[in-house]
């Protein structure tokens, strides 16, 4: 099974799902008398729209490098990254306003116990599609997917002052004020969560390299192969979850061009075996004189 098949039936798992628990909270509030649980609901929906996104950008992300995008189509999932965090940030803004506003109201009625129930059963079920999710995309190396995991997480997130503020409101009636200070809480965690998203895939797109850490890496392993004397002028970039590398390695004047060529592809086949993330290496050869 390709990846990105994995990646499309995981996603059109969450997507059913989200469909399913969107349709029983509507029930279960409207049945329970919950506005709390309703707006639950249509919190529910906005991780449908991530799914679509992922599961629609999977099929050009996936496609072969061709004359007009030689590097291939793997910024698209970027792109699909940075728009499921903008979702997170929206979603967030949204239920905290909503939940500042829900303070200065007070429920006629308190909500019954099936909106409780229903509540609970969002918290378990989003979790393992978030857990489940979650681990696909870190054995897929795939940051869309990863976004999406943490969309689940949210909603799961989300429902916990939704059951608080319903188990509150049926126990203790003038508790009311449990459900939108909880919410402000929970808001505050998914704009957390939409930062840790957006982050990484905006300095993607502006070409922000690897981490020095990694650059020393790079350095070290490339110093290390036969006949080279001098690693220099290491750049770095990202391309989805993986690293693109072009760098200058300084051997002999009096090599042959074949000698140096093979130093050179021992570089390329180095640095991709030690270092996974690594997709694509580009040596520059440079006689001695020329080193900086």
């Amino acid at each position: 099974m390709s990846t990105e098949h994995t990646i499309r039936k995981v996603t059109w798992t969450g997507l059913a799902a989200n469909l399913l628990l969107a349709a029983v909270k509507f029930a279960a509030g409207y049945w329970g008398k919950s506005q709390a649980l309703i707006a639950d609901a249509v919190h529910s929906l906005t991780d449908m729209v991530t799914d679509v996104a992922v599961i629609a950008g999977s099929h050009f992300w996936a496609r072969p490098p061709d004359q007009c995008h030689p590097y291939g189509h793997r910024r698209l999932e970027t792109l699909i990254t940075v728009c499921i965090g903008a979702v997170l940030a929206a979603a967030g803004i949204s239920i905290g306003w909503d939940a500042l506003t829900r303070l200065k109201q007070h429920s006629a009625q308190p909500p019954g116990w099936i909106a409780a129930v229903t509540a609970a059963l969002s918290i378990v079920s989003k979790e393992i599609l978030y857990r489940w999710t979650a681990s696909t995309g870190r054995r897929l190396r795939s940051s869309a997917l990863a976004a999406n995991a943490w969309h689940h997480r949210t909603d799961a997130i989300s429902s916990i002052p939704v059951l608080v503020a319903v188990g509150g409101s049926i126990l203790f009636p003038d508790w009311s004020f449990l459900d939108g200070l909880g919410a402000v809480v929970v808001s505050l965690f998914i704009l957390q969560a939409a930062f840790r998203i957006l982050w990484p895939g905006v300095r993607e797109l502006i070409d922000s390299g690897a981490p020095v850490a990694v650059q020393n890496d790079i350095a070290r392993i490339a110093g290390d192969i036969d006949g080279v004397l001098q690693v220099h002028d290491i750049r770095t970039r990202y391309i989805s979850s993986s690293i693109q590398v072009d760098l200058h390695i300084v051997v002999k004047g009096s090599l042959s061009v074949r000698e140096g060529h093979s130093i050179a592809d021992a570089v390329q086949l180095g640095l991709i075996r030690e270092l996974p993330d690594i997709i694509d290496v580009v040596v520059h050869v440079d006689p001695p004189e020329s080193a900086k």
